[in-house]
């Protein structure tokens, strides 16, 4: 006999429900759908039945008709059968004087009672009814974990007891971003499909409504005015008319083609330059914020469309809320939190002072607010991400200040840590923000891993809880690297991997479950693959010395291709943001080998930084620059970064030493907002305090070119005795004009300091 999910799910606000009595009920108080027995089902809808009604039977006769012998039968009106579900609003749920004012349950919303031998099934006036069908077959224990795994009740099937419940979502736009949640059947199940297609136009669309390209060259004036200059690859001037007009023209072409479209966002670029001619400064100076001139412009816009939502985004330099203006009724906010931590809760974490200011003072002026969230390691997909614990009651803390629409951001790729448990966690808390965590979790891992569960469940405490003992921060653009010294440290990683040694033993004879727990385990090994990246040699290092010179490891080469080749069998598509298929993975690894190790006076020994380096890239720490390793083409690993800053390093010899050679490597990615320095110098010290210059070099890479570029920036000395040794990078700091991030910060990226 198959039981009833354990969870008892009630979304809120709650709503009372007058229930009164049903049909006849059977003799037995529980009714069982037995596969063996000639058992009749009948699913009855009104005569002009909605498209979410209808839906909902068909749901219903799909899914029941796998357990029993005869598929039920649908019709408008009720027949005799064993069992009968009412799907309404409609004449038959009317007369049983069930919840009358069905617009109380607004358009998702439901109600599900069970009594003896009837179920009913009253939902909103969207898709309301297959919703509640969907929680009906999960009653019965019926669950989709992913797409293509779904568990269907064995043996007989209990119906519950006495159930009434109603459920009403409280986040009325809900998205997890993740590849499973955009699987059609799986979007429908887990009530993701809402709004799937109700946008019109997304964020970042101020460039598409006005495109500088066909209007920079005869109307500049529509354009940021950043540092006295009008720029095409800024923001807009939201206080010129004739900008006003053609984007509203625009805007009405779009939403006169599209009208069934319901939110259109007019939104600012994903770059900085925002304007600073006297009007915009002026309404932004009487605001106190950025969001000034933004706001009382889509404020204008919104007016004219009454009847749809106009979002714009609280992001980067628009996330402070202006100190009087108040949004429109039909204005959405998309507040947009990047830079949270993400091992703490935002209610409680120190770290998130700042952002709370500015999600309550929104929440103060509106109450239709968009949080973007993000739940995934963006810098590496595969790579383990203990963020589990803070989910839910960032839901909770969002929802509480007026967060009604969210847009979680996991992993647009295929693949990614924890893909499916996230997926699926993620839309159970975005129906529901007060599920508990642990039975979630306990939930998915029983469901889906089978007998593996309890072994992965260890992992995933264990992993939390070394990351919590150690204090330490989790941000979306970390790495593996930098885990090392918390929740991926060496010991650690020999506990995870006994962990899942555990959990494949448990599944052996299974080869579907034994692949799933397979999967999971990609991320171990992608955690010591990158960590292989900083060790030269030793244990979990990269290189072992032969009489012929230094050899890659056979370890690393067999974890690799395994890597590797499960990966690809598993369909992951990249393992970092935008960039980097397993198969590249594969191929950038064998470049990483090509590097190795090189000796010379400064290896090993920790610089000293007179501005530290950025934490979001923190690759080792402070040995990155000297650990005898140059860094590999791609800023993310084996480099250590500066954020709007020069660079200025110190590395003290230990004794006098004779000194003719000092170089570094730098590298460009301008997509990323990455440059060059203008030029570097070198200084020597005997005593570390007095400092002479030895010699400088500058730039010679293209600023404008293309692609990832690195460049070894050298100063030749005539041989000289000295101790210290201190490296400067001139920064441009900001962005070029003629870049995307105009007037935004720019990076330097720095790897191994030679001396010789």
């Amino acid at each position: 006999m198959t039981a009833p999910k354990h969870r008892y799910r009630i979304a809120l606000p709650i709503i009372a429900v007058l229930t009164l009595s049903l049909y006849a009920c059977k003799e037995s108080d529980m009714f069982v759908l037995s596969p063996g027995a000639a058992q009749q089902v009948h699913i009855t809808v009104p005569t002009a039945a909605s498209p979410s009604q209808t839906r909902a039977a068909e749901v219903l006769a799909e899914h029941l008709g796998m357990v029993l012998p005869a598929t039920p039968t649908v019709g408008s009106a009720t027949r005799d059968a064993d069992l009968t579900i009412l799907i309404g609003p409609g004449k038959w749920t009317d007369d049983l004087g069930l919840l009358a004012n069905v617009d109380t349950l607004g358009p998702d919303g439901f109600h599900l009672s069970v009594s003896g031998s009837q179920a009913v099934i009253i939902g909103g006036h969207d898709k309301g009814a297959t919703y509640g069908a969907y929680e009906l077959l999960e009653e019965l224990g019926f669950q989709l974990w992913t797409p293509g795994a779904l568990t269907v009740p064995e043996g007989e099937v209990m119906l519950p007891e006495e159930l009434s419940r109603t459920e009403i979502p409280v986040i009325e736009y809900r998205d997890t971003h993740y590849t499973p949640g955009h699987d059609p059947a799986f979007a429908e199940w887990h009530r993701l499909d809402r709004f799937i297609y109700d946008w019109g136009m997304w964020v970042h669309t101020f460039g598409r409504l006005v495109p500088p390209d066909e209007h920079f060259h005869d109307h500049p004036e529509w354009f940021a005015e950043v540092n006295g200059k009008r720029i095409p690859s800024g923001q807009l001037c939201l206080t010129n008319e004739g900008l006003y007009q053609a984007l509203l023209h625009e805007l009405r072409i779009r939403i006169e083609a599209e009208p069934d479209k319901h939110y259109w966002s007019v939104s600012q670029n994903d770059t900085f330059g925002y304007c600073t001619c006297s009007n915009c400064a002026a309404i932004d100076a009487r605001e106190d914020a950025h969001s000034g001139a933004l706001i009382a412009f889509v404020n204008r816009l919104a007016a004219e469309f009454p009847d749809k939502t106009i979002s714009t985004l609280a992001y980067q330099y628009s996330r402070k809320a202006p100190k009087h203006l108040r949004p429109a009724d039909n204005v959405l906010i998309v507040l947009a939190p990047i830079e949270l931590n993400r091992s703490r809760p935002v209610v409680d974490d120190p770290s998130a002072a700042a952002f709370r200011t500015e999600l309550e003072d929104w929440a103060r002026m509106t109450d239709r607010l968009l949080i973007w969230d993000y739940v995934i390691q963006f810098a590496n997909l595969v790579s383990p991400f203990p963020n589990l614990r803070v989910l839910q009651p960032n839901l909770r803390y969002f929802v509480d200040h007026h967060a009604i629409a969210h847009f979680q951001q996991g992993n647009r790729e295929v693949g990614g840590e924890w893909a499916e448990l996230r997926t699926w966690m993620i839309a159970q808390l975005l129906w529901n923000p007060n599920e508990d965590t642990d039975e979630l979790i306990d939930e998915f891992l029983t469901g889906y891993y089978g007998a593996a569960a309890p072994h992965l469940r260890a992992y995933i405490d264990s992993q939390h809880a070394a990351l919590e003992a150690s204090g330490a921060g989790l941000g979306i653009f970390g790495n593996p690297i930098s885990a090392s010294k918390t929740y991926l440290k060496p010991e650690l990683l020999e506990t995870y991997d006994a962990q899942f040694d555990a959990a494949e033993a448990a599944v052996i004879n299974s080869p579907v479950l034994g692949q799933r727990v397979t999967w999971a385990r990609l991320p171990l090994h992608y955690a010591r693959l990158e960590q292989a990246k900083t060790r030269a040699t030793g244990d979990g290092g990269l290189f072992t010395q032969t009489i012929d010179g230094w050899e890659p490891r056979p370890e690393i080469l067999r974890r690799l291709d395994h890597f590797v080749d499960t990966a690809i069998e598993q369909g992951v598509t990249r393992v970092t943001e935008w960039h980097t298929t397993p198969a590249e993975y594969r191929e950038r690894y064998y470049e990483v080998l090509k590097r190795v190790p090189i000796e010379h006076l400064a290896a090993g020994i920790e610089p000293q930084f007179s501005v530290p380096f950025s934490p979001k890239y923190p690759a080792d720490g402070a040995m990155t620059l000297t650990d005898g390793l140059r860094g590999p083409v791609d800023y993310r690993y084996g480099w250590l970064g500066w954020e709007g800053q020069d660079m200025e390093v110190t590395v003290d010899l230990g004794d006098a030493q004779s000194v003719q050679r000092v170089s570094v490597d730098f590298l460009q990615d301008v997509g990323a907002w990455v440059f060059m320095p203008l030029e570097i110098v070198v200084e020597v010290s005997g005593d570390g305090d007095t400092f002479r210059t030895m010699g400088g070099t500058s730039v010679t890479t293209d600023e404008r070119q293309a692609g990832v570029r690195t460049e070894r920036f050298t100063v030749e000395m005539a041989p000289t005795t000295t101790r210290y040794v201190r490296v400067k990078a001139a920064s441009r700091k900001t962005c070029p004009p003629w870049h995307g991030g105009a007037g935004g910060k720019a990076w330097i990226f720095a790897d191994e300091i030679v001396v010789e």
